[in-house]
């Protein structure tokens, strides 16, 4: 399963103040999902557009790694800098490979 995040920061949020929680969320949240295979951060244009392209092992390792966002200090820190208004999510079921 392939989840692609598309998105623009909240107004204020710093280029540096994200990356650290990107990291946060890379070394502390993701690699301790059952299912996590690989997660990639991408900086579009000008800083102004963001991509974070997760693959999970199934569609259910997705939906139960969601269920601890909240519940998760670096995964809850990462979410609140983007703007909401600007994040598109999508899944992608792998065909081949």
């Amino acid at each position: 399963m392939i989840e692609i995040r598309v998105f623009g920061l909240r107004e204020g949020v710093a280029e540096e103040e994200f990356l650290a929680a990107d990291k946060r969320v890379q070394a502390e949240f993701s690699p301790f999902q059952p299912g996590f295979v690989r997660r990639t951060t991408a900086r579009g244009a000008n800083a102004q557009s963001w991509l974070v392209l997760t693959l999970w092992s199934s569609a259910a390792a997705l939906d139960d790694a969601l269920a601890g966002v909240s519940a998760d200090p670096a995964a809850s820190a990462f979410d609140a800098l983007i703007d909401p208004a600007t994040e598109r999510i999508a899944r992608f079921e792998e065909i081949g490979g």
